[in-house]
Order: structure tokens, then C-alpha cells, then sequence
């Protein structure tokens, strides 16, 4: 559900106050735990260290970012792979191949 345009964008004070009369170089990453805040025209050149829960996801922000939310770009899920007999299988050859390929350069030296 989008924010009413009679309110107006969501944007932390706090955040603004921090990047206020800053220059991006200088001040390096700065960190939020601000997610829902929408990213506006003030914040483009800035790194802002996003926290996702565990810790802080670098994003630097550019034009095309502008409108949407910090939390958009720092993921909270960590994906691990999927699984199965065809990825097992995959990665016991790919092991074989690291232990055959040990064994011929130890005996080639």
C-alpha cells in the first residue's frame, strides 16, 4: 500500500540531520536503521550502512534509487542454495575432481 501523496514522502529527520551540510566524501558511511525511510533527491552520492537485523549492508545511492526505500537494497533473508540428489551428485564430482588434481600436482612435484 502506497503513503498518501496529501502526506507526503516518509524521509528520517534523523537522518537528514545527519547528512546535513556534509559533503559525501567526508563523512564517509552512515549508518541507519532507518529501512522505511524513502530515499530523496539529497541523500544521491552517499553510502548509507542499511542495518538488515545482524548488520550493515553498504548501499551507495544513485539517481535511480531516488522514491524508493532504504530498505529495498539491504536484504534481510540469506539465500544458501538449493538442495537435492542433483547437487549432491554435482558437488561430489567437483570434490573428486579437487582431490585428483591435488594428487597429480604432488606428483608432479
Amino acid at each position: 500500500m502506497t503513503r498518501s501523496l496529501k502526506k507526503g514522502p516518509y524521509v528520517d529527520e534523523k537522518l537528514l540531520k545527519k547528512i546535513e551540510g556534509k559533503k559525501p566524501k567526508d563523512a564517509g558511511v552512515v549508518k541507519t536503521w532507518a529501512r522505511a525511510s524513502q530515499i530523496s533527491p539529497e541523500m544521491v552520492g552517499w553510502t548509507f550502512g542499511v542495518h538488515n537485523g545482524k548488520n550493515f549492508i553498504d548501499v551507495f545511492v544513485t539517481e535511480d534509487m531516488v522514491g524508493h526505500r532504504l530498505g529495498e537494497f539491504s536484504s534481510t533473508k540469506k539465500f544458501i542454495k538449493h538442495g537435492g540428489r542433483m547437487q549432491k551428485e554435482l558437488d561430489q564430482k567437483k570434490k573428486e575432481a579437487e582431490i585428483t588434481a591435488a594428487k597429480a600436482a604432488k606428483a608432479a612435484a
